[in-house]
């Protein structure tokens, strides 16, 4: 019998959460993010469930737009990063991927570069978040340069908000007010909203593309009282009890022995480990469902297994009973909080030993 280790992809629930966060910006368009093997969940795959739907796919490189269009995927497809060398041009004007443009050295290639067909440019903005971008008084010269260039067919003004999952910050207003005041009567199209900007309807009434990314994916990057309605979660990561057995009171478990039982107790091993991607800060009392019924893990996780508390099955064999680490009842966003990060990384950090199994 094979490892148990499976993360089950809904994929109907990711086009559910898709179509929600189009609803919210509507009538904008909105880029489905894929990029990181659509957050673990399989871009290929992700890509075919949204192609009836989708205005368009962002990804992060080169190389994740061309396992797209290899796989026959159709759809445009956003370069969030651009190109990282000129070499990549020529696919890029040949295969309709658009190209986030960011940088003077990246003008100064694309100004040189010969082009079976001209490309979509989204010229980006620091408006704020000073990762990417013109700074707002270097932006209007990047335009003209782009504008008065044959290799370019259309430009999307783009920016990125850096705070808008938290509702007390001001920053996203303060970025937005400077963006669209840098724009000013700029034609093109306009692109700032990511996943928490979408669900808090803080998007610019300019907006013509929206970006959600970990929305799509069942995971609110945003406090969950705040939304209208729940999301649908689309992975569900599970293993199975491997052992059991019973330990008395002042026993430890696991590495260091972090938990020691304060009274006799029934614990059970399961199949899962930080090289499967769970992760190993996990604290004893993060939340897990085993069987239907909720528990939690015990002491450190390991590489390959964690320990949990069977004390509800005190008259039952465990061994076989599937383990829900995180999906439709244990959300991801609450093992995150337990391991003191966030549910992209639980997501993206799904090692290539788990299988995948999809459905709908």
């Amino acid at each position: 019998m094979a490892r148990s280790a499976t993360a089950v992809i809904k994929l109907s629930a990711i086009k559910q959460n898709y179509l929600y966060a189009k609803s919210l910006a509507a009538p904008a368009n909105a880029i489905a993010t894929i990029k990181a093997n659509a957050y673990g969940h399989g871009a290929i795959e992700v890509a075919n469930a949204l192609a009836d739907v989708a205005d368009a796919f962002g990804v992060a490189c080169i190389e994740e737009a061309k396992e797209l269009r290899d796989a026959g995927v159709k759809k445009p497809i956003l370069l969030l990063e651009g190109f990282f060398t000129a070499d990549e041009l020529n696919y890029i004007s040949e295969n309709n991927i658009w190209c986030a443009i960011h940088h003077q050295y990246q003008l100064d290639a694309l100004k040189q570069a010969t082009l079976s067909q001209p490309i979509n440019a989204w010229l980006k903005m620091d408006s704020g978040m000073h990762r990417l971008g013109f700074l707002p008084e270097d932006y209007a010269d990047a335009y003209q340069q782009l504008a008065a260039m044959s290799q370019v067919n259309n430009i999307v003004h783009m920016s990125h908000f850096s705070s808008a999952d938290d509702l007390t910050s001001s920053l996203t207003e303060q970025q937005t007010k400077l963006f669209i005041e840098t724009i000013g009567e700029l034609p093109g199209e306009v692109s700032i909203a990511n996943s928490p900007a979408v669900l808090r309807k803080a998007i610019p009434n300019r907006s013509q593309w929206v970006r959600p990314g970990i929305v799509i994916y069942g995971a609110s990057p945003i406090d969950e009282s705040e939304l209208e309605k729940p999301l649908a979660p689309a992975m569900t990561f599970q293993a199975k009890v491997i052992s059991e057995r019973t330990i008395n009171k002042d026993q430890s478990v696991g590495y260091n022995g972090l938990w020691t039982a304060d009274k006799t107790t029934k614990i059970g091993t399961v199949s899962i480990g930080y090289a499967d991607g769970y992760p190993r800060h996990a604290k004893t009392g993060t939340p897990v469902l085993i069987n239907g019924k909720q528990s939690q893990i015990l002491g450190r996780v390991s590489m390959d297994m964690l320990m949990v508390d069977l004390s509800m099955f005190e008259q039952e064999s465990c061994i076989g009973f599937d383990v829900e680490l995180w999906g439709e009842n244990i959300t991801a966003n609450q093992v995150a909080k337990c391991a003191d990060t966030i549910s992209y990384t639980l997501f993206c950090g799904l090692t290539r030993r788990v299988s995948k199994t999809y459905i709908d």
